[in-house]
């Protein structure tokens, strides 16, 4: 008779009562439960009151969802399921079972709270010696938005669109005219139908001026603060995610963005570092589309040792070598950047910016779905 290990579904523990005797001590659901015991949630349970029906832990809703996100997660309904079916999310919930709309809820309503977590992660992450400020680099990088490249509006279309409703009334007009004053049903059917292309006509004035104020030729309807972003590939209808990131891969800045260059996004981010860490970063290092004259001031200002090159000397850099005529630098700070990353040593710290940025990209994108 074959020798098989017991099998009986309908037992009265499924699991062991340890869940680390199932999951390993290393797993990441572990160590978001460490860190989250850890913060501070008092600008979380400051939102709730000692009245009405009781509410879930900040903690418990806190931990579900930093694990679902980093599993690249978004989906409150989907998240729902998870808890109710995954050992991890189980552990992480406590054996609670919140629905999607307490889920989404608590997303929505802690906002400004999720998002200055991020500033105590990174202060027990310095206490433990980590996320060091001696060479941060900097990047950026387009993020697809939840929304339908085809469904924009333009100033042609819109007016267009006018165009067509101002006939579509005419017509019902001429109708209403020729039609019978017995035939009352049909009047009232025409004189609707006019009062509703009537007061769509009526948006079309703030829809244009919505699209002019915003500065876009081509405005999405479904996420009006998305933009028609340049990439590699082509255009991206998106934003643009802006990264400082330590020696050490950790993200100590990070912002989300409408800009379609970054010519001037180096200096704000920089300040944003300082303001977060508490200390300004020794080296920053950037990448050509960063560079401008005003960025170089700013940070020279700020006594910041910087390694930005300009378009024509970043590919002679990327190349490796010298390469040929690079146009003129007129200007003191310029020649002395062309000078100081010709330089050995200024080029072997530049070539760091890849090694400390470029994996933290790939996880975001490739493990983490963004």
């Amino acid at each position: 008779m074959p020798n098989f290990f017991e099998y009986n579904p309908d037992q009265a523990f499924l699991l062991p009562p340890n869940v680390r005797d199932v999951l390993k001590a290393d797993h990441l659901c572990f160590f978001i439960h460490q860190v989250v015991e850890r913060l501070d949630l008092g600008a979380f349970e400051r939102d709730y009151s000692e009245e009405g029906h009781p509410a879930y832990h900040p903690a418990l809703m806190l931990k579900v969802w930093l694990y679902a996100y980093a599993l690249g997660m978004t989906s409150s309904r989907r998240l729902e399921q998870r808890v109710r079916e995954d050992l991890a999310f189980r552990y992480l919930a406590g054996g609670a079972t919140p629905d999607y709309w307490a889920l989404n809820h608590f997303r929505k309503q802690h906002k400004q709270a999720v998002n200055d977590l991020f500033t105590q992660v990174l202060e027990l992450a310095r206490s433990l010696g980590m996320a060091r400020l001696g060479h941060v680099a900097v990047d950026s990088t387009r993020v697809a938005a939840n929304a339908s490249p085809n469904r924009v509006e333009t100033e042609p279309k819109l007016r267009d669109e006018r165009a067509r409703y101002r006939r579509q009334i005419r017509r019902w007009q001429r109708q209403c005219d020729q039609a019978d004053p017995d035939e009352g049903a049909g009047t009232q059917v025409a004189q609707a139908q006019m009062a509703q292309l009537e007061q769509r006509l009526r948006e079309i004035p703030r829809r244009l001026q919505k699209l002019l104020r915003s500065g876009t030729s081509r405005l999405s309807t479904t996420d009006p603060d998305s933009r028609f972003l340049r990439e590699r590939q082509g255009f991206t209808l998106g934003y643009t995610a802006e990264l400082a990131v330590s020696e050490d891969h950790f993200i100590v800045e990070q912002r989300v963005t409408q800009n379609t260059t970054d010519n001037y996004s180096l200096a704000p981010l920089v300040d944003a570092v300082t303001e977060r860490c508490g200390e300004k970063p020794q080296k920053v290092i950037a990448d050509s589309c960063f560079f401008s004259l005003e960025t170089l001031e700013a940070l020279e200002q700020r006594s910041i040792d910087t390694y930005v090159p300009d378009s024509n000397l970043g590919r002679e850099l990327y190349r490796g070598g010298r390469g040929g005529f690079h146009g003129r630098a007129n200007h003191p700070l310029h020649r002395r950047m062309r000078q100081k990353l010709r330089d050995p040593a200024g080029r072997t710290v530049f070539q760091r910016r890849k090694a400390i940025i470029e994996p933290v990209f790939g996880t975001l994108k490739e493990q983490r779905g963004m």
